[in-house]
């Protein structure tokens, strides 16, 4: 210790030095800067992202196709009709998907692009539609 009292005897007893132009740092934020180095940014969210599940398309035979036909035609004719839909959303980032509901009445169809629109401004594509629930639409 008296080793260093000697190097140092210029400079020991001076004023500790106050910078004009930034303010004095408070502990927390002088210790922020020594916190760990957080190398795998994004990791919990690629974790989480791994293990979320999802449903897988079914495909649908022939009549049941032929079911929904006749459905979706019955509902065009009679817009006062409401029905309820359940339709396959693609995931964007995994393979499959989930099934989603909405409910409305067909307001309208679009041959070339293969889709229906609800009252409520709702575009379901005539391929992901699984199912069409109603009690007024006949079997």
């Amino acid at each position: 210790m008296e080793d260093a009292r000697k190097k140092y005897a210029d400079i020991i007893e001076h004023e500790h030095h106050v910078s004009a132009k930034h303010p004095r740092m408070s502990r927390l934020n002088r210790a922020a800067q020594f916190a760990p180095f957080a190398a795998l940014t994004g990791y919990d969210d690629l974790i989480v992202e791994t293990a979320r599940e999802t449903q897988t398309r079914v495909k649908l035979d022939e009549s049941e196709k032929g079911e929904l036909n006749k459905k979706l035609v019955y509902l065009l004719e009679h817009s006062e009709v409401a029905a309820r839909f359940k339709y396959f959303v693609q995931d964007r980032w995994k393979s499959g998907g989930e099934y989603l509901s909405a409910r409305g009445r067909v307001v309208g169809y679009s041959e070339l692009g293969r889709c229906i629109y609800l009252d409520d401004g709702t575009t379901l594509f005539i391929d992901d539609i699984a199912g069409i629930d109603t009690d007024d639409v006949p079997e």
